[in-house]
């Protein structure tokens, strides 16, 4: 999914993007603009495009037919993809394949939290859902270290990098044959004595009847809720759950994090390292990416979600603000960087690497897979999704264009989205560790002290049209 050590390859630019290949290779070659070309763009962006519509559709497949066949159509969907771009002969197959992967992510994403949130104990939950976002780390480590040896194997090299997606998909698939089907869904859809059975055998005791009645009444709450989609966006009780949920996956693509993995080989290669170094460079800060991603999954249940918001704002800020004034100070059009400036800017990617992915990165998945009710937790997900993937898309499909006009001052275009993004967390984001996901409306939003008052309006309203006369 992150293609950047295959757009860094020269057999793969030569074939489908001989334009950008030229201006790699030119001698004085603007060095923030080797890469800006529209269908390159259009090559990563088509994917999160494609996960924007096929979330939608998901919602309503995840509600209607359970997590566990969502996640195996979302399988499906990568291993044609995969297929489709290892075997691609021009861009419309390329972008084809592309797509089918974008519909894989917006299935996947939609299916997979929700799947561990519901499936969780409250004291565990954080942990073991970021171990969703573990594994998504893991596979952006092994597939840049594959493309750091297929980037020699010429002139096919690319091939396999894009068709190692495959494997992957063929894991999950045979993976989500031998799950379970969450309890919650089960008893949503009317499946009562399976929904108990594999609660039991979750939990691991026979007696879960204050679980099980937490679950039907979330169920009959929500069998109230005719319209979801209208009841998030009229029902003012739903107000904060929409607002935190959706301006979480704004803030997450907006911390710069896509700057550094989508095209971290092109950033290196920009800076004058060759192309092996370059990916070598990626490979270093996808490890870095993986241990940190581990410390998120042994803290986030002990020290709180907000805690970890908060100090990786403050590094994540040090560590943008210092790279975007080293480019600004030794990297100009055409020069070639310092080396030790280089690895400098290295060093800063990997503690900015690090603070996203024990903190933003893992969370902005949790979070909103938590906070929704059951009656609007299918059609609240898709709104976090689909705003995740829409923000994904406009950062792939213009940030080498920004990079080409803002140069180093990109770096602190997302700097101060992170001052806004520390700000969010400290005064509007409640604490949700250890809260089951049954009762946050009751033991976090109620008694927040901005959220509780759409909750005492909402009720003022509701008292006023029981009173008024009826004509």
């Amino acid at each position: 999914m992150f293609p950047g050590g295959v757009t860094s390859m020269d057999d793969f630019l030569e074939k489908f993007f001989p334009l950008v290949y030229v201006k790699k290779h030119r001698a004085r070659e603007d060095n923030y603009c080797k890469y800006d070309n529209k269908y390159l763009q259009l090559f990563t962006s088509s994917l999160y495009l494609a996960a924007i519509l096929s979330s939608f559709a998901a919602s309503f497949f995840c509600k209607l037919w359970g997590r566990k066949p969502t996640i195996q159509v979302a399988s499906i969907f990568f291993l044609v993809g995969a297929i489709l771009n290892a075997v691609a002969q021009n861009l419309g197959m390329l972008i084809a394949g592309r797509l089918c992967l974008g519909a894989g992510v917006g299935f996947g994403n939609q299916a997979v939290p929700l799947f561990i949130s519901e499936i969780a104990p409250a004291k565990y939950r954080g942990g073991l859902n970021i171990c969703f976002q573990l594994l998504i780390t893991i596979g952006i480590l092994i597939a840049n270290i594959i493309n750091y040896f297929t980037s020699n194997l010429h002139p096919y090299g690319w091939r396999i990098s894009l068709g190692g997606a495959a494997g992957p998909a063929v894991i999950l698939l045979l993976g989500s044959i031998l799950i379970s089907e969450t309890p919650t869904s089960l008893i949503e859809r009317g499946k009562i004595e399976k929904g108990l059975e594999v609660l039991r055998k979750i939990r691991g005791v026979d007696n879960v009847d204050k679980e099980y009645l937490e679950i039907l009444n979330a169920i009959e709450l929500a069998k109230q809720v005719k319209s979801p989609f209208r009841n998030l966006i009229t029902k003012r009780s739903s107000w904060p759950q929409l607002f935190c949920g959706t301006i979480l996956q704004i803030f997450q693509q907006f911390t710069g994090i896509n700057v550094v993995m989508f095209y971290a080989p092109v950033l290196f290669q920009t800076m004058g390292l060759g192309g092996d170094a370059s990916l070598l460079s990626a490979v270093v800060t996808d490890s870095i990416n993986v241990a940190a991603t581990l410390i998120a999954i042994f803290t986030v249940d002990r020290i709180g979600r907000r805690t970890l918001l908060i100090e990786a704002v403050i590094q994540m800020l040090i560590a943008q603000s210092v790279m975007g004034a080293t480019l600004a100070k030794h990297l100009k059009a055409t020069n070639v960087m310092p080396k030790h400036s280089a690895m400098v800017v290295l060093i800063l990617i990997c503690v900015f690497v690090s603070g996203f992915a024990w903190s933003w990165g893992p969370l902005g998945w949790l979070i909103p897979s938590e906070i929704f009710p059951l009656e609007t937790r299918s059609a609240g997900f898709f709104f976090a999704v689909s705003m995740n993937m829409l923000c994904t898309f406009l950062i792939a499909q213009t940030f080498l264009s920004m990079l080409c006009h803002m140069r180093s001052g990109i770096f602190f275009f997302f700097a101060a989205w992170i001052v806004v993004m520390g700000l969010f967390a400290i005064f509007l984001l409640p604490e949700t560790k250890g809260i089951p996901i049954d009762e946050m409306n009751e033991k976090v939003w109620k008694k927040h002290w901005l959220w509780k008052r759409c909750y005492k309006k909402e009720t003022e309203e509701n008292l006023e049209e029981k009173s008024l006369p009826l004509s």
